[in-house]
């Protein structure tokens, strides 16, 4: 929690590195490994940046990546789901540590449950991690989000770090955090941090509803409800070195209460409905180098996330029900040097996934539930090679999936093969400039719920496809003048879905079923631009702007009124900026988001326009030291000009509200 130069500094030399694949030395012992670069590098977020943006969680700073776009249902508690490229939230993976998140049940994860105080660095590929070593799920995956959370680094003679924090502001937020860590020895070290979250949720929104001859219908401004939250996460990490060895094991604990606010529709402000979630998991990575040509990986994981869901709505169906989701998952890595400018790398991944419920008004299990059993099979071998100023990548992932149940017939067992190519070209590197391109292709399984949801689910689904095509610019350069650094990227991608699984009714309004019947063309344009500045001594001022163009149109049935019409929440257009200025411990940030206009359903008309929204936050943080303790204090103003929007239709989100946070470090 330094001032903000060397945070900038540090940010942008990291910017150039993979994360997820740094081994970083504890004290002065140093680790062996492959310190490798993907083909294509990633778009990289600091810890120490994302500081500055006033980001309560891993949602929040995933706004700021070009291209990707973030559903809120609103509130501190609401859902918060990730799409990257307009290919759906079920495309995207999400890694912790370097293994997946995952959620066989409804198959999207929820980013608000994972905070930033532990964070180091949050990356985004897109296609995939063009990586030397890294599991077959990394390989297959349509688009990715590598979360690294922070390793343990100890001043000469120090033995813990500590760090406290707690933020108050608007809506009853507390929130406070601690973070420990300790060297047992010097090549064994732990850490653990633990967070509370506790809000009422409530806040003012208007709510206009125009009819579809664009008359104002009701407009109005109310207290939204049921958004309270409770939440508690634990994390406990431990790491350690061999002679040839790195390994890593963590524990992770949220258990949460809250309330599910629901849309405001038909005058109906309030919702009965409430949502408990225990997710625990344990997971465990070991690298191994015995040689200088060979390299090996392993990762296991066990997960247990239960659900309680309650609706006590009158005006609804009362419910409660509990869902029980388990996932075993075991994989290994390999990755031989051939020569001096050629890696292959072989992999297989073993995942095994299972849903229970039971129906706590009955006292029994729900009538015809299936209890599903997945076994996926992942295997992937690639060839990655750098001559001269060229890098490239490719791959060939299999998947092959089974499913048991124990009523209905099951599904058919599925064999897939995915391909990938990954290039890029540095024509001369002292200009700074590199061109690259990837063809990749990409699937999704039917998640439990498409398969066997009550009335709904469809088990003879067919798996989603997802074929993408990229090619782009990018300029970066260093001075030692005024101007530190300057960087600017282009990249131009066409994406096409096949297969895609959509709910379509069957006669009666209120008889549904999973069909694929959907293709999507994406076409897209994404810009991104840095300048870094040091105008006199101990100032920094640091400027970033994104914009994305998309083109995001449904081509499934010509006889459909929305053959060609842009696909549900994706806008034209939309953008970011962030302007920083430091001098020595303060620093000043302003950021902004704008997303243009949207449609809500699959029919561009009026009745289903989505106003454009913008929001603009402002941070102000200072850093003091003395008796050998550093002190900061951060005061954070969101939504700074008070703008009535929605991410998503008929779910408000709040208007300016304000974050206080200080902390201390030792």
């Amino acid at each position: 929690m330094w001032a903000f130069i060397p945070l900038v500094l540090v940010a942008l030399v990291a910017r150039a590195a993979n994360p997820a694949d740094t081994i970083v030395p504890i004290d002065s012992v140093g680790i062996a490994g492959v310190r490798s670069q993907a083909v294509i590098p990633p778009k990289v977020l600091m810890g120490n940046e994302l500081a500055q943006l006033g980001s309560l969680s891993v949602a929040d700073a995933l706004r700021y990546f070009a291209g990707l776009q973030l559903k809120d249902y609103g509130g501190i508690g609401g859902l918060k789901t990730v799409n990257i490229r307009s290919m759906g939230s079920h495309h995207a993976g999400v890694f912790y540590d370097g293994i997946q998140l995952g959620n066989a049940q409804n198959g999207v994860v929820d980013l608000g449950k994972f905070s930033l105080d532990n964070v180091e660095s949050i990356a985004l590929y897109h296609g995939q991690k063009s990586g030397v070593l890294q599991s077959a799920r990394d390989f297959g995956s349509a688009g990715s989000i590598y979360i690294t959370t922070r390793k343990p680094l100890f001043a000469p003679g120090k033995r813990t770090n500590l760090l406290a924090q707690v933020r108050g502001g608007s809506f009853g937020l507390l929130n406070p955090s601690v973070l420990w860590e300790y060297r047992i020895s010097p090549r064994v070290s732990t850490a653990f941090n633990a967070e509370w979250v506790a809000a009422n949720g409530e806040y003012h929104f208007r709510y206009r509803q125009l009819t579809p001859s664009g008359r104002v219908a009701y407009d109005t401004t109310a207290v939204r409800k049921n958004c309270d939250i409770n939440a508690l996460r634990m994390e406990f990490g431990l790491y350690g070195t061999l002679p040839k060895i790195c390994w890593q094991l963590r524990g992770y604990l949220y258990s949460s209460e809250r309330g599910l606010p629901g849309a405001i529709v038909s005058n109906v402000w309030r919702r009965g409905e409430r949502l408990g979630d225990l997710n625990a998991f344990m997971q465990g990575r070991l690298e191994y180098v015995p040689t200088r040509w060979y390299t090996a990986l392993l990762a296991v994981k066990y997960s247990h996330d239960a659900t309680h869901y309650t609706n006590l709505d009158r005006r609804m169906l009362f419910a409660e029900k509990r869902y029980l989701q388990r996932e075993i998952y075991l994989s290994t890595a390999h990755s031989v040097t051939l020569a001096p400018w050629c890696h292959a790398t072989l992999a297989y991944d073993l995942q095994w996934n299972s849903l229970t419920a039971h129906d706590e008004l009955a006292n029994a299990a729900p009538p015809l539930f299936p209890y599903p059993v997945r076994y996926t099979h992942y295997g992937a071998i690639a060839i990655t090679a750098y001559w001269k100023a060229f890098k490239g990548q490719a791959s060939l992932v299999g998947i092959h999936s089974q499913n048991r149940v124990q009523r209905f017939a099951p599904p058919p067992d599925r064999t897939l093969a995915t391909p990938g190519l990954f290039i890029a070209y540095t024509p001369w590197k002292p200009l700074g400039i590199s061109i690259s391109t990837f063809y990749k292709h990409s699937y999704r399984l039917p998640t439990f719920n498409d398969l066997y949801y009550n009335d709904l689910g469809n088990a003879n689904l067919k798996p989603e496809y997802a074929v993408q095509r990229d090619v782009g610019i990018q300029w970066a350069k260093d001075w030692n003048g005024p101007i530190r650094r300057a960087e600017v990227s282009l990249d131009a991608y066409h994406n096409t879905v096949r297969d895609k699984i959509i709910a379509y009714p069957k006669g009666r309004q209120f008889r549904w079923t999973m069909i694929n019947l959907g293709y999507v063309k994406i076409q897209g344009l994404e810009a991104s631009s840095m300048l870094m500045i040091a105008p006199a001594a101990s100032w920094m001022l640091y400027l970033k702007g994104q914009y994305t163009y998309q083109r995001a149109q449904d081509y499934t049935n010509p006889r459909d009124a929305y053959y060609g019409h842009q696909i549900p929440y994706i806008p034209r257009h939309s953008g970011t900026a962030i302007v920083a200025v430091s001098y020595r411990g303060y620093s000043l940030n302003y950021s902004f988001i704008y997303t243009g206009e949207r449609y809500h359903q699959q029919e561009n008309t009026a009745y289903n326009y989505t106003q454009p929204w913008y929001t603009s936050d402002l941070s102000l943080r200072a850093v003091y030291q003395a008796a050998g303790l550093r002190f900061s204090a951060t005061l954070e103003v969101c939504n700074l000009l008070n703008q009535p929007y929605e991410v998503v239709a008929n779910y408000p989100m709040p208007g300016r509200n304000y974050r206080i946070r200080v902390g201390v470090e030792m």
